[in-house]
């Protein structure tokens, strides 16, 4: 196999952020043009960029303003984000391996530094690709071109780990392998290669390279 980058989605795969994502969108939605919208058709919006959530909802002519306001609802919704268990463990043994760990995200610098920082497990993430590094986004394939680009890592090096159906593809448009964090998509996503916990994918990396 010879992966040499373990590389990670954050919302849905390290940190459990869909309750505070899915009604933060809801009550800024309400705000802007009183629509109630339920929580089963605002799942699209898990994994792609806010600005491409809101754009979906009709509402591009408003984004800055719009993401400010869904930004500000999510701190109503702050002690609801948690980090997924076993994923503490599932990074020191990552480390162990001496397997390089990296993020690709659709969240912003700004939203990464946000929602993901003030976890104690950010340290172990040595190079972090965020929405506002590359012009194209999940689906597409640059995020993580530029993950490799920066890593100097070839495709069949990587191993990308997500919970959504953009993460999905955008490893399939990069030529790279994919993992379903299943103990985050749930039933919503079917992958050829999928983990039911954060354990599993420690093991499975642990038996390829003994």
């Amino acid at each position: 196999m010879g992966y040499k980058q373990i590389v990670f989605d954050v919302d849905g795969t390290l940190i459990d952020t869909e309750y505070a994502v899915i009604h933060s969108l809801q009550d800024t939605i309400r705000a802007i043009n009183g629509k109630i919208i339920s929580d089963k058709e605002l799942t699209f919006a898990l994994g792609i960029t806010g600005e491409n959530a809101l754009q979906r909802l009709g509402v591009s002519d408003i984004i800055a303003s719009a993401l400010f306001m869904w930004d500000k609802n999510m701190e109503k919704y702050r002690d609801t984000i948690t980090v997924f268990h076993g994923i503490k463990e599932l990074l020191e043994t990552i480390s162990e391996l001496k397997l390089g760990i990296g993020i690709v995200t659709s969240k912003t610098h700004e939203e990464f530094r946000s929602d993901f920082q003030k976890f104690d497990i950010s340290s172990y993430f040595e190079t972090v690709v965020c929405a506002d590094d590359t012009l194209q986004h999940k689906p597409e394939p640059d995020p993580l071109l530029k993950y490799m680009e920066w890593t100097k890592c070839q495709a069949n090096e990587l191993l990308y780990i997500g919970d959504s159906i953009y993460d999905m593809q955008c490893a399939k448009h990069a030529n790279v392998n994919f993992g379903l964090a299943k103990w985050g998509a749930g039933n919503r996503v079917n992958a050829q290669k999928s983990f039911c916990t954060p354990f599993d994918l420690a093991k499975n990396l642990a038996s390829t390279k003994s």
